[in-house]
């Protein structure tokens, strides 16, 4: 674009998801400001860094004054880590939306995206299930009663570049070139969608037009595949002689085949023009961390 498409505020702006929204967002014209509690290793010349806390009113004021869009993909997101946090989870995850929802609409936002999950449709996801679900409630009603227009993302199976250790593909990759072994501990029926973080972050940005005002979207790879066939990929890709290592187990919290029991609110599949490749984003993703590994 040529003009300004306006300012957009990237809550949580600094982390994985967030930090490829961001750039997207520029790309595409907005002037860009990032928000969260540490200062973005991968901020551009051409974004605004804020840090501050999301539970801390002020703050969240300061970052979205004057801003047309606002994002918030800040959050306490590891599943696991959630089990053992329900207090923050909750004080992060739901307190914090309703401050930014707040300020969003006093501010007279355009649109609030809020990113959710594919666990607030299951039985599963434990703490921080229940902790999305309420901040998805939160976001319809501050549109019912306040008529803050919202997008809620429903993401998958993310990974690719600026994931860190809770990214379960992340954790796989660095364990196989440190053992020289694929190994994975979970169900042998676990399938999943996943969806590489570049194609998540264009989705982000594309559903502002008017066609996912006040929707529901599940950003999802574009098939369903076998965890343990995507491990025979990854183990070719890294040319390991060793067979897939696969511990069966119960992961307390985590779907097996499907993460839907239940719908809360009926969401609309994001289905890409042109996506990356699996292959070529574990191969990406296979570089990232054994230069990682590097001195």
């Amino acid at each position: 674009m040529s003009q300004p498409a306006g300012i957009a505020c990237v809550l949580g702006g600094s982390g994985f998801l967030g930090s490829h929204v961001a750039d997207h967002l520029s790309d595409v014209g907005y002037r860009v400001r990032v928000f969260d509690r540490s200062a973005s290793t991968w901020l551009r010349d051409d974004q605004d860094m804020i840090v501050g806390e999301l539970t801390n009113p002020s703050d969240v004021r300061e970052a979205i004054r004057g801003s047309d869009v606002v994002y918030n993909f800040a959050a306490l997101a590891d599943l696991n880590d959630a089990v053992d946090r329900p207090v923050e989870t909750a004080h992060v995850n739901v307190l914090g939306n309703a401050i930014a929802l707040e300020v969003a609409s006093e501010a007279r936002v355009r649109r609030f995206v809020y990113a959710s999950t594919v666990y607030v449709q299951s039985r599963e996801g434990g703490f921080y299930r229940c902790s999305k679900q309420a901040a998805e409630e939160y976001t319809r009603e501050f549109q019912r009663s306040r008529a803050l227009d919202f997008t809620i993302l429903r993401f998958g199976s993310l990974y690719g570049p600026r994931s860190d250790g809770s990214n379960g593909l992340l954790r796989i990759v660095r364990q196989a070139l440190a053992t020289g072994r694929v190994a994975y501990e979970g169900s042998p029926e676990a399938l999943r969608e996943y969806i590489h973080v570049v194609d998540a972050a264009r989705a982000a940005v594309e559903i502002l037009n008017d066609d996912f005002r006040n929707a529901h979207v599940a950003v999802m790879g574009m098939q369903r595949m076998r965890v343990l066939d995507m491990l025979e990929m990854l183990n070719e890709i890294l040319g390991l002689s060793s067979p897939v290592t696969f511990t069966e187990s119960s992961l307390a919290g985590h779907y097996v085949r499907t993460p839907y029991a239940f719908i809360p609110e009926p969401a609309m599949k994001y289905v890409p023009s042109s996506h990356v490749d699996l292959g070529q984003g574990l191969l990406e993703l296979v570089t990232m961390a054994h230069s990682e590994s590097q001195p």
